[in-house]
């Protein structure tokens, strides 16, 4: 690589940092390309651990887990309040938007992380995120890019980007066909809402 590449590369870094640490506290999966010339640069950056839900129903995380207050009940993510759906309104949910994936960051964290719903978050097993329906839900995602679809039971909180309406694990974004791209257009729909919400 020649000196001018080399300083433009060096650029092209400088600029991303400087971006990413000027954004808000919201990490994204999304998969960031600046090009400069014939040279583009890469970013790939993760979701917080659920740990940053604030409060549930009034109550901490730990305290509503305990009272079994999490299914729809309001929860607080960086000072903003979201109110789930009832059961009976996210009977006959669908949407459809931006999918991302999470779950490469708990590999790091000692003990990996836990749910919105209180379990164990595996990023090599089939799950989701949403930010309104209840804990847990089933529902069928459908990668309208490539026509894969999977059955997919909710039981976390998220994803906290404006313009994305659910996040995968891991295992699910390879399944549906772009864990490399990092996001996918994708259209969601209820299932199942059962008590224990199994596939």
């Amino acid at each position: 690589m020649n000196i001018r590449k080399q300083a433009l590369a060096a650029a092209a870094v400088a600029f991303v940092a400087s971006s990413l640490s000027s954004c808000a506290v919201v990490r994204t999966t999304a998969k960031t390309a600046y090009s400069v010339g014939k040279l583009t640069v890469g970013i790939v950056s993760y979701p917080f651990s659920r740990d940053e839900i604030e409060a549930i129903d009034g109550l901490t995380p730990e305290e509503a887990h305990r009272q079994g207050r999490v299914k729809n009940a309001p929860y607080v993510v960086h000072g903003r309040t979201y109110i789930p759906m009832s059961v009976e309104e996210s009977r006959s949910f669908s949407e459809s938007g931006i999918a991302s994936w999470y779950g490469d960051e708990t590999r790091r964290k000692p003990g990996g992380s836990i749910t919105a719903n209180g379990e164990r978050f595996d990023p090599d097993r089939i799950s989701a995120a949403h930010k309104y329906l209840p804990l847990p839900s089933i529902v069928r995602v459908t990668n309208l890019e490539t026509r894969k679809s999977l059955i997919v039971r909710v039981n976390d909180r998220g994803p906290f980007v404006d313009n994305r309406i659910i996040d995968l694990s891991a295992a699910a974004a390879r399944k549906l066909g772009f864990y490399r791209k990092g996001t996918a257009r994708v259209h969601v729909e209820v299932v199942s809402m059962t008590a224990d919400a199994t596939p």
